[in-house]
């Protein structure tokens, strides 16, 4: 199995930045796409941006300019580096993966962690 693990979240005073990680871990074969998600309170879970292994990246629309997602193919970690936050910016923040495992090396799968909670106070 593949464990996520997120961090770096916290309060923020709006025009702030904070930086979240988020480690994967396990019987990792490989690891292809890697993306952050988000969930307001009341909404629904929505893709924030996304990077493929060969660093290729995509952004909503909505944080273009402002977040910046990385990764580290070594460390099996990627960042979203988030700044100019806004109030409306405050949510869970989940990591996801897709990645195969060394007991079935083509089947690859979604993986989640559990998700770091960003709130932005005006």
């Amino acid at each position: 199995q593949v464990q996520l693990v997120e961090s770096g979240g916290g309060l923020v005073q709006a025009g702030g930045s904070l930086r979240l990680s988020c480690a994967a871990s396990g019987s990792i074969f490989r690891i292809n796409a890697m993306a952050w998600y988000r969930q307001a309170p009341g909404k629904q879970r929505e893709l924030v941006a996304s990077i493929t292994s060969a660093g290729s990246t995509n952004y909503a629309d909505s944080v273009k300019g402002r977040f910046t997602i990385s990764r580290d193919n070594a460390e099996n970690t990627v960042y979203l580096h988030v700044s100019s936050l806004k109030p409306e910016d405050t949510a869970v923040y989940y990591c996801s993966a897709v990645a195969s495992v060394v007991t079935a090396p083509i089947r690859f799968r979604d993986y989640w962690g559990q998700g770091t909670k960003v709130t932005v106070s005006s």
